[in-house]
């Protein structure tokens, strides 16, 4: 009776050191990722303490624990087509109308210099009291134009490293054949053929590429009464890493999936560009100047000269109205 009293001990205990290793193993595989996961995921494993998890981050970081799951993603671009160039537009999901003017105006222009250009916009999860109403409206939109990314973040303004990181993850996991993407804001009208130009020229690099109004020597601002307010406890040096400005920027396929790689060791802050910049330092692969720093114009004097819009890749506008005024305008070739 013994033996087999001390007979079943034995087998539960084997079997509960079982169970522990599997759990442990089953838990490693799920941060690590699956064989067939993207290479970013698969080292991208780090102790909780090293960046914000699901709870409220404070103000000056954002939750970002590599998680979030894409809801609508149906477009066919970059899985049945394989672009030169995509155009990804972080926007509002409420805002219907300039994703509109953006498909009739600079987004739908897909065949350019020869190459082959897709537009996508990339969203989040509405709020407000009409959340609800705002994703079955999202849902029927994607229906007529399926150019929607959406993932489950919670889409505000103090999220937008959130929504850039988790525009990165849908590029490294669906665009590595692509060439080059340019992230642009909704506000800003595109000349699409100077950016195609400026990519098919030869000293343009294709690897290791991030180009736009590149921003040397930014001063991380200490006065806690301004926008953008940094204190030393989450940025000690005096200046950021050198980015180009959220407007818009353009980087090469590589990119993102090399980003994400060094992320996890870098705690996200809510300035998406000047993250970026810390990603890249990490790289060691400092942003790009364009060849004439008029191409990207964040204050320009408007209305802008025909000269100045013949050179012009991104500009900032003030409303859709003056998008689509200058878009008519580069339609019409307008030169120096």
């Amino acid at each position: 009776m013994d033996n087999r009293k001390r007979h079943l001990k034995h087998t539960v205990i084997c079997a509960l050191v079982a169970v522990v290793v599997l759990f442990l193993y089953l838990n490693t595989e799920r941060q690590l990722g699956s064989p067939g996961a993207p290479a970013y995921r698969k080292h991208s494993a780090l102790p909780s303490a090293a960046e914000p998890q699901w709870e409220d981050p404070g103000p000056y970081h954002v939750a970002y624990p590599r998680n979030y799951k894409f809801i609508m993603d149906d477009t066919p671009t970059c899985k049945t087509t394989t672009p030169y160039l995509i155009l990804m537009v972080p926007i509002a999901p409420h805002d219907v109308a300039t994703r509109d003017i953006i498909r009739k105006t600079w987004g739908n222009e897909t065949l350019v210099q020869g190459e082959l250009v897709e537009t996508v916009f990339i969203v989040g999860l509405p709020g407000g009291s009409d959340a609800e109403q705002q994703q079955e409206k999202l849902k029927q939109e994607n229906q007529l134009h399926h150019d929607l990314i959406q993932s489950n973040f919670q889409d505000s303004y103090h999220n937008l490293t959130i929504k850039t990181m988790v525009m990165l993850e849908w590029l490294a996991e669906h665009c590595a054949s692509s060439a080059f993407v340019m992230k642009i804001d909704s506000d800003i009208v595109l000349h699409v053929e100077n950016l195609v130009k400026l990519l098919l020229d030869l000293s343009t690099p294709k690897q290791n590429y991030m180009t736009g109004l590149v921003w040397w020597h930014s001063p991380v601002l200490r006065n806690p009464f301004i926008k953008f307010y940094m204190p030393r406890s989450v940025i000690e040096e005096s200046e950021y890493p050198p980015y180009p400005l959220g407007m818009a920027y353009v980087m090469s396929l590589d990119l993102p999936a090399k980003i994400l790689g060094v992320s996890h060791q870098i705690k996200p802050i809510y300035i998406e560009d000047a993250y970026l910049g810390m990603c890249l330092k990490r790289l060691g692969i400092p942003p790009t100047d364009p060849p004439d720093k008029a191409m990207f114009l964040v204050t320009p004097e408007h209305p802008l000269s025909d000269c100045s819009l013949s050179k012009v890749i991104a500009l900032m506008t003030t409303s859709t109205l003056q998008m689509t005024s200058y878009w008519e305008r580069i339609r019409q070739k307008v030169r120096c």
